[in-house]
């Protein structure tokens, strides 16, 4: 995990786990890793892996079935995207974009970074 920007570690935890949703290592009911295996595997405060927890919960990405566990909830992977999204279009890409400008990078020039980018990427998971 990258700790080095001002994101608090429990929007990092957020984080993975709906990557996990959204790449489909996590389905729709599977159950998510305890608290306790999250914060082993990521080094870091069962605490911390908590208040993560809640959150998936409050936004309805997770449920928990008390003595069992917490599980992927019903529509997580569609609503994981639509927010991860939207989060990308409204905070990342606009920051890309401004840094382009600064840069002198061209929409052309990003098309075929990319383009080549997905082509390593297909080559690889052959």
């Amino acid at each position: 995990m990258d700790f080095g920007t001002n994101k608090p570690i429990y929007q990092h935890i957020y984080d993975i786990v709906v990557e996990r949703i959204i790449i489909g290592h996590l389905r729709e009911g599977d159950r998510v890793p305890s608290v306790r295996e999250l914060a082993v595997e990521l080094q870091v405060n069962p605490n911390t892996v908590m208040r993560a927890y809640e959150a998936l919960s409050a936004g309805g990405i997770i449920t928990s079935s008390r003595g069992i566990g917490y599980f992927v909830a019903e529509g997580a992977a569609a609503r994981s995207l639509a927010e991860s999204r939207r989060e990308f279009i409204e905070g990342d890409l606009e920051n890309l974009f401004r840094r382009m400008t600064t840069l002198g990078i061209t929409a052309e020039e990003l098309t075929t970074l990319y383009t080549n980018y997905k082509k390593q990427q297909n080559n690889e998971n052959k």
